[in-house]
Parts: C-alpha cells; structure tokens; sequence
C-alpha cells in the first residue's frame, strides 16, 4: 500500500472516533501520525516495525497498526468503528459547516448517514428541526455540498505524485520501454488530479498493459483495447494507459498534456497554415512532418515550447509568439525558506532538528516563524516565550555555520485589527509575517481592513497564506483583492505562497493578478516537521503556473539582498 492509503485509514478511524466523543489525545494521536505519513518522503513498505516507531507522532503502538495495516490492507479498529457507526458520516464530517460533533447530532436525531441523505434532508428543509440548525447553516451546507461533490473526484497534486510515481517505478520493469511520461493536469501541475495518464513508448503493448494491471493498488480494469487501457485504484483514482509509437511520442504528449482550450487555440494556429494536429503527430495534408517530441510539434506550427504549467489559454500562445514568455522559478533558485514551526508550538521537530535539516537542503537562511499567543489551540507564544525562543536561536545560531537563522514569528492579526503583539517585541524579530486565523466569517471589508492594517504596519513583512483557503475543506475569505494587492505593493508588504499542499494560497490565478499589480512574493512551506520542508516543490509549481520568474521572488535572494527588500 502507498502512504496515502495508509493515512487516510487513521484520518477515517479519528473521524469515527471524534463523531464518538472519544478522548481527545487518542483521536489527536492518530491525525498526527496521518500526517506524519503523507509527508514522509519514503514509502512505508520499507521500513521495520522499529523503524516506524521513531517517526514522529507514531511510537511503537501505531507503528504495529501500520504493519497490520501493510500486511492485511485495514486495520480491525476502523473496521470495527465501521460497525458501530455508519461509514459515511466520515464523508459529512468533510462537508464545510458541520465537523463531528454536528455529524453525530445529525445521525442520531435525523438518522442522516450519507452526503444524499443529508441532501434530502437539506433539499426539505429537515435540519431546521435540530437545535443550532437554520435557514442560513441549511443554504451553506448545501452550496457546500456541490464543492465536496466536485472535490471528492480530484486528488491533491501531493498525494497524486506518490502514486504516478510508484506507477512509473512499476511500469520501468517492464522489456523494451523506450520512454515513459505522466501527462495531463498531473503534468500542468495543478494543485488537484481527476485522474493520471501515462504514456508508454514500448514496441510490446500488451506486455505493458499487462505490468500496468498487475500493479497491486488496482481495483479494477475498467477497459483494455490494443493500446489503450484504463483501470480504478483501491482509493478511486482513475489511470489510464496509452501506449504510442516512437514517432508520435511528442504530439500525444503535447495532446494529452491539454488543456484542451490550449491545443485547441494551437490546431486553429496549425490549420492557418494548411497543417493538422493530433496525438499522432503534425500533418501536411497526409505527410507526417514532426511528433517524435514536443519541442517539434511547437516549432513546426511556428510557436516557441512553452511549459507544461503555463498551458491554460492564459494569453501563452501570444508571449511566445512575442517572445515574452517567463523565465519560470525553479526549486533551485530558492535560497531560504520563512515559514516553519517547531515543538515549542505545535510543529513536530525541535528547533535544532529543523535549522538541521534546512542546512541539509542548502538553504541559505530560514526564519523560525512559531505562532503568537491567540492562536491557543497551537500553543502560540506570548512575549516572554517568544523573545526565550529568539535567545535559544541566538545560542543555536552562535554553534552553527552555513545558515542563517532569523528571528521570527507568525503573528496573528485579531479580529478587531490589532496585531497579536507588541510593537516593540515585533521591533525586535528579524522577520514578522502576520495572518489570519480566526475570525475567517466577518465581512469582507471586516477583513479587508484587517490585512490593509497589518500590510501598513512598519513591522510586518509579509501576510502568510492569506486567503486562508483549505483546498477541499475551506474556500479562502472574502476580501477587496484589488485593493489588497496594490496596497502588498505600495508599502512593499510581501504575499507568500504557502506551499502546503492542503492550502497552496494564494492560488495561481491570484498569483497573476498581484504580480500584476507590482506585488513580491515568498514562497515557503509552513512546515511543521522536517518532512514537510519538501513541500517547496509544490509552492514552486503553483509559482510557475501564475508565471513568477526568480525576480518575484524575495527569497531567491542571497541573504543581504533580502534583507534590502524588507520594509520596516
């Protein structure tokens, strides 16, 4: 089994076990220990019993449920959760506006069960009957349920990539595999997957049809032809096989890669002039004239190759044609990285064990950005503990070379604008980046005045995530973007991309239009264990995707540059 199937069996026994009302610390054990495994940059399958328990959060009794789990593909306590409770009260656990304790009311006063019967439920008006339920949580609920609708069928990029990869790595075995390539909006690199397609140039395609089936996550072959083959993961996913001549490689790549509203606007540039384009390649009338790779396809129809991420008929065709296309970020152009929690709030490493393993990724600088104290559930830090942090990074930083560790913190802004601290404990920081983490539900110029405050505050830096989406669970708060972003520029108020793949914020449409408007970004990870600091490579995906070039970007800097573009 791949890591992400492991994890969402813990994540469903603490969904059960929270709609329950067992003890907290049991049901918080096992989130963390999912958490743990979606971010560990291994697959399980390799590792002992011994080893699994020195992960973080798991120990030597969920390190056993994770063997049980690798050996026999469930664990016995979710299934037997399973039977004492209805499996889909999980699926309403997700739906924005309830949560588990709502759920359990639900279930038991209204016997809902199931995202269609708590439709039904909504559609009649049913809800209005139990406490705390009313005209406006039933008109939420059910706009909400067309997103988890949509949602259900997409899978984060992140947890996407571990099993296209494992794919790859499974299909390479087979004789006679010239090149392999997943296409589609995998490829595109967008933040969510509906399905991943892959494609095979091998003489032999029953041979690959065979490997692609015999994989051990499939559910199910849902169609074979003679090289085309689709089947359904154990999780849902959908993959699908096209095995193509050498000769026709590169158009069915550039065809499959889509989108579809950019090889359409490519075949129409192609028929003007008298050629024709398809997943076998480009034709003047009969003649195959190019296919064998992408960059061929692109120039025969007179148009620079553009990259994958920018191919959504976003203006690209007409930059390159210009010759203005970006110089798109690449993860190694980052130098540091500003946005990461350790074990003196509610991060999983210590502050060593992080700065350690940022060293080991070569980065130049990073900020230890723990949280503020109103965000209690995090265990945030007053002023006392912050500036006690900030001298154990002065220690640390006087033993360690090759890095610099900046003094920072991710501080809240209240609901009535204040900023969570201090002025003259943030006078102090090396780094202040300041969000929003309660209050999401005022009004928009509610919260458009909270974040022009803090983007005019002298000791702020940068707003971390901040349109607080959770992809899937939260869509982002309603806010003045507009006034916002020419606001990020004026006053030189950094906006980060968090890289988390949950939230991924901002997205890569608002990404565009700040640029627009003269804004500099930060891309970071927001980690909170070591695992997590790989989450960079997906901030760099959703940066390429908006079109952000290195010089975007404040921390592709070398340290003294940066601190030049700091505002204060």
């Amino acid at each position: 089994m791949e890591n992400p199937e492991v994890a969402q069996i813990f994540e469903e026994v603490a969904d059960l076990l929270d709609i329950q009302g067992a003890n907290p610390f049991r049901i918080r054990a096992y989130r963390t220990a999912a958490r743990t495994i979606r971010d560990l940059g291994q697959p399980l399958c390799g590792m002992n019993e011994q080893g699994l328990a020195l992960l973080p959060g798991v120990g030597k009794d969920l390190a056993g449920k994770i063997t049980c789990i690798l050996n026999d593909g469930d664990l016995p306590l979710r299934r037997e959760l399973c039977r004492e409770l209805p499996h889909g009260l999980c699926d309403l656990v997700r739906v924005p506006g309830l949560g588990p304790k709502r759920a359990r009311l639900l279930y038991e006063q209204l016997h809902i069960s199931s995202l269609g019967k708590l439709r039904t439920a909504v559609e009649k008006h049913r809800l209005r009957r139990v406490r705390g339920f009313g005209q406006k949580t039933e008109q939420k609920i059910l706009e909400s349920l067309a997103e988890v609708a949509l949602d259900a069928r997409r899978m984060p990029l992140a947890e996407a990539k571990v099993f296209a990869e494992a794919m790859v790595r499974h299909l390479r075995s087979t004789t006679g595999i010239a090149q392999i390539e997943v296409a589609g909006s995998f490829r595109r690199r967008k933040e969510t997957v509906g399905d991943l397609d892959f494609l095979v140039c091998c003489p032999e395609a029953a041979t690959v049809m065979d490997r692609f089936a015999s994989y051990e996550a499939v559910a199910e072959v849902l169609a074979r032809g003679s090289t085309k083959m689709t089947v359904r993961l154990r999780n849902g996913l959908q993959m699908d096989l096209r095995v193509v001549p050498e000769r026709s490689f590169g158009s069915a790549l550039q065809y499959f890669t889509g989108s579809k509203e950019h090889s359409i606007a490519l075949r129409r540039r192609a028929v003007k002039q008298g050629l024709k384009i398809n997943e076998y390649g480009v034709f003047h009338g009969k003649r195959w004239v190019a296919g064998r790779n992408e960059a061929d396809v692109y120039r025969e129809v007179g148009v620079p190759w553009i990259p994958p991420e920018l191919r959504e008929a976003r203006g690209e065709i007409e930059l390159a044609l210009a010759g203005k296309l970006p110089t798109l970020l690449e993860l190694d152009d980052v130098r540091g990285d500003l946005h990461m929690h350790t074990d003196a709030t509610d991060g999983r490493a210590t502050l060593a064990e992080m700065v350690a393993a940022a060293k080991a990724r070569g980065y130049a600088y990073i900020a230890i950005t723990d949280h503020s104290k109103r965000v209690t559930m995090a265990h945030g830090l007053d002023a006392r503990g912050l500036r006690k942090q900030w001298r154990a990074i002065d220690k640390l930083a006087g033993n360690t070379k090759g890095i610099t560790i900046l003094k920072g913190v991710e501080l809240d802004i209240l609901e009535d604008g204040r900023l969570d601290l201090p002025d003259e404990v943030l006078a102090e920081a090396d780094w202040v980046i300041s969000a929003i983490h309660y209050g999401q539900r005022q009004t928009r110029e509610q919260l458009t005045k909270r974040l022009l405050g803090a983007i005019r505050h002298p000791c702020v830096h940068a707003i971390g995530h901040p349109t607080g989406r959770l992809i899937g669970k939260r869509a982002g708060y309603e806010a003045d973007w507009e006034t916002i972003f020419r606001a990020a520029a004026d006053y030189g108020c950094l906006l980060e991309l968090n890289a988390q793949p949950d939230r991924l914020d901002l997205d890569d449409v608002m990404l565009a239009a700040a640029k627009k408007h003269g804004v500099r970004f930060v891309v970071d990870t927001d980690a909170h264990a070591v695992e997590e600091l790989g989450f960079m490579e997906f901030g760099v995906y959703q940066a390429r995707r908006a079109g952000l070039e290195r010089s975007d970007v404040a921390n592709t800097r070398t340290l003294g540059q940066f601190r030049k573009v700091l505002k204060r």
